[in-house]
């Protein structure tokens, strides 16, 4: 039976002028496509009562413009207006010279404004296809999907962003996902695209990709905001760069004309390490040992095992896999979210499989989820509660029932300073409006502050900044000292090698093998990743 929405792709007969936007003619080099001046936001209750104080930004065409700073700094908030997400409180907003009211994205795509959240924007049970045919304007409610899934294919191929429009999004990738909210921004015909924080889930092969796209995207005169915390993107793909610090501008400067160490300084204050030095495990004491487990409701490859691993006292295991190879579900798994086929879990000397996640939690099982806003907080909820969203049932945050407020409140004002999160205000202010990087820290800080037994961390820094990253890892070295067995999950091999005791590779649902980390090749754990070269020597149980 056809749902709905192939329904109406076949009861229509609209002309592909219908389809098509309108074309446009890419602008002459250098002329400024945007223009902020004196732009300032203020939420409710929010610290000084503004997050953006005072910004001027120009998006010029034919660069790549990126805007650097640490989480809270408000660079999520200045693309929200540039594009018509948010309205601004004070300032102005030139579009190719022509004074502009953004009220709205569509206002924002009307005058050739698109972004591309870091929160990807796609209904997982519809197909690209699908989700791009959402944004578009009819008269009868009726669009042609065939022309639609024709007119992705040619962009996909313009652009070398390969992705099926057939294909529900929840089938795809992590980084099909991304390319696929690029191309639907991009079948708009955008002047100006704004990327926040465009390869928090991609891997480094994958990033490159994403730079070569959008330095051919400028040659062709458009104007590029890369929203990054990343120093080496900065320099990977910018022309321009613009630090921006708790609200304000640090200045804006050509690539060519400044140093990592320049805008290091401006951007935290310091300089940032890249490598923790580790000592060696100190215990075989198991603590966990997942033994032949293969996860429910998954569709085994055919030379697939159940997976098997053990992390010993104080150590942390790295698991290194390109997104969508199997390690959703095996999180799921070793916290209770999903249901198991076959295998064991023994955490702690006891078998945990199929227990409900509730008893995972009891049990001191800390689990930092990748998808923090879906998963790791409940958004419409205030900070202060979502801070004691596993503890609010214990003491001392409550007795008989009875929560305790100042007990809460004191306790999350520890956790807010230690994990240097910018928050307005513990009971006034919902989490949704926190950036991404705020709400991870305040994940970390509701996770680690019991020095749980067993840490399961999925990409545990993605959207942080260096700093914050530097933080994490020190905690996490911190909890391995005193005794914690940490599970982390990254795509990030830098991160996997810097903070790993052993390395694990999963592809297709299975780990290929451990190696020490201390002898592990970069490069060849890439090539295990893609699914080269066959599996891992040196496999240790």
């Amino acid at each position: 039976m056809l749902d709905t929405l192939e329904f109406i792709a076949l009861c229509t007969d609209m002309s592909m002028k219908n389809v098509n936007p309108t074309v446009k003619t890419s602008p002459p080099k250098d002329e400024i496509l945007l223009q902020a001046r004196g732009i300032s936001k203020g939420f409710p209750g929010v610290w000084k009562n503004l997050i953006l104080d005072n910004i001027d930004f120009d998006v010029c065409a034919g660069e790549v413009h990126a805007l650097l700073g640490e989480n809270g700094a408000g660079k999520t908030v200045i693309a929200n207006i540039l594009s018509g997400y948010y309205g601004k409180t004070t300032g102005e907003l030139r579009v190719r010279g022509k004074l502009v009211n953004l009220q709205s994205p569509r206002d924002g795509l009307r005058h050739g404004i698109a972004m591309v959240h870091q929160e990807l924007m796609l209904v997982p049970a519809f197909t690209v296809a699908q989700n791009v045919m959402m944004g578009l304007n009819s008269a009868n409610f009726t669009f042609p999907l065939r022309a639609i899934e024709k007119q992705i294919d040619q962009l996909s191929t313009h652009y070398q962003l390969h992705v099926d429009p057939t294909a529900r999004v929840e089938d795809l990738s992590a980084g099909e996902q991304q390319r696929a909210e690029i191309l639907k921004v991009l079948f708009h015909q955008p002047n100006v695209l704004l990327l926040d924080e465009p390869t928090s889930l991609l891997t480094p092969q994958e990033a490159d990709h994403l730079f070569r796209v959008l330095r051919s995207m400028v040659e062709e005169g458009k104007g590029i905001v890369l929203i990054t915390h990343k120093m080496r993107e900065v320099f990977a793909v910018a022309d321009k760069v613009t630090v921006l610090k708790l609200g304000t501008t640090q200045g804006t400067q050509r690539i060519k004309e400044t140093n990592a160490e320049e805008l290091t300084r401006k951007t935290f204050g310091d300089t940032v390490p890249d490598y923790m030095e580790r000592p060696p495990v100190q215990t075989i004491e198991m603590v966990v040992e997942v033994k032949n487990m293969l996860p429910q409701s998954v569709i085994q490859h055919k030379s697939s095992d159940g997976i098997s691993f053990a992390i010993s006292k104080g150590e942390i295991l790295g698991l290194a896999g390109v997104s969508g190879n199997g390690q959703t579900e095996l999180i799921e798994c070793i916290t209770g979210l999903r249901k198991v086929k076959q295998g064991q879990i023994i955490m702690l000397g006891r078998d945990m499989a199929n227990r409900p996640p509730r008893e995972f939690i009891d049990l001191g099982v800390a689990h930092i989820p990748e998808r923090r806003r879906e998963m790791g907080v409940v958004e419409p909820m205030l900070v202060a509660e979502n801070i004691v969203l596993k503890d609010y049932r214990t003491a001392p945050f409550s007795k008989l029932t009875i929560l305790n407020r100042n007990k809460i409140t004191n306790h999350a004002v520890r956790i807010v300073e230690q994990f240097n999160a910018l928050v307005p205000d513990l009971w006034m202010t919902e989490s949704r409006i926190l950036s991404g990087g705020n709400i991870q820290r305040l994940i970390l800080g509701r996770e680690t502050w019991r020095q749980p037994p067993i840490i399961v961390a999925s990409h545990p820094t993605e959207g942080l900044d260096a700093k914050a990253i530097r933080q994490t890892w020190e905690l996490f070295l911190e909890l391995r000292e005193i005794g914690s067995a940490i599970l982390l999950v990254s795509e990030d091999l830098d991160e996997i090698m810097s903070l790993s005791d052993r390395i694990g590779v999963i592809f297709q649902g299975r780990i290929s093998g451990i190696v020490n980390a201390k002898t592990a090749d970069r490069a060849q754990l890439g090539h295990w990743m893609a699914g080269n070269e066959g599996n891992i020597h040196g496999y240790k149980d």
